[in-house]
């Protein structure tokens, strides 16, 4: 196994930064754990509606320590992490997009939400592309703010490796996740080495938001999974940067 191929992953430090870790481990990559989102509850649990949306497994368990009962509500979640947070926690699930971005769930619901309150309940940092689009459909659209998300203190080690073009990959699992790299750079004074140091190396996206988002900051991306999945992008990314890998 080659363990010369520097991975950086961006997930929240809790369980799914481990699994990352864990499973760069066993792909034979050096993973470069580098939380740039930290979860700061709001409280709130989601309020009634027609429809109700989780966006997130984070959204899920926030959710579920807060009591939340769904009643007679059809349940949507974005994607399978989400749909499965919400079955672990009890929760029956009537619809998951095809597509698990906001545009995808958007499509799914605007032939049926007209005159519909749907109650949206997420991060502070969804992407308006889901409530404008349920809105411009005629729903009665409410969104309820479970978390926000900050960067954490000391965060960006990454940005400085990618500065020095000590990385070879970097998985981004969010367009927020971007935004903060590029904050933590600017931290360190190294915003355009850090850039040119990504695009030396294999940049991951875990879908078309933070591409785009990623993009437009200059960064080529070189991977983007079919689905929506960490598992998905961290094993193409890898391939990528070390095709031989499994050897």
């Amino acid at each position: 196994m080659n363990r010369d191929v520097r991975v950086a992953l961006f997930r929240p430090d809790d369980e799914r930064l481990a699994e990352g870790v864990e499973l760069l481990d066993s792909l034979g990559a050096d993973p470069v754990p580098d939380p740039m989102l930290e979860v700061r509850p709001t409280g709130n649990a989601p309020k009634d509606g027609e429809y109700v949306i989780l966006t997130s497994k984070t959204g899920v368990e926030l959710a579920a320590e807060a009591g939340w009962d769904p009643g007679d509500a059809t349940v949507c979640a974005i994607g399978s992490s989400t749909a499965d947070a919400l079955r672990e926690h009890g929760y029956e699930v009537d619809m998951v997009p095809e597509e698990y971005t906001s545009a995808g769930l958007v499509e799914a619901l605007e032939a049926e939400v007209e005159g519909v309150r749907v109650e949206v309940a997420r991060s502070d940092h969804g992407s308006p592309v889901l409530t404008d689009g349920l809105a411009d459909a005629g729903a009665d659209v409410h969104e309820t703010i479970l978390y926000r998300l900050v960067r954490p203190e000391g965060s960006g080690e990454s940005a400085a490796l990618a500065a020095d073009g000590d990385l070879d990959a970097v998985l981004f699992t969010s367009s927020l996740t971007v935004a903060h790299f590029l904050d933590a750079a600017d931290e360190r004074g190294v915003r355009e080495e850090a850039i040119a140091g990504l695009n030396d190396a294999v940049v991951g996206a875990i879908g078309p938001p933070t591409r785009e988002t990623a993009e437009s900051e200059g960064i080529e991306v070189d991977v983007v999974p079919e689905v929506a999945d960490f598992e998905r992008l961290a094993c193409e990314a890898v391939e990528a940067a070390a095709p031989t890998y499994r050897e």
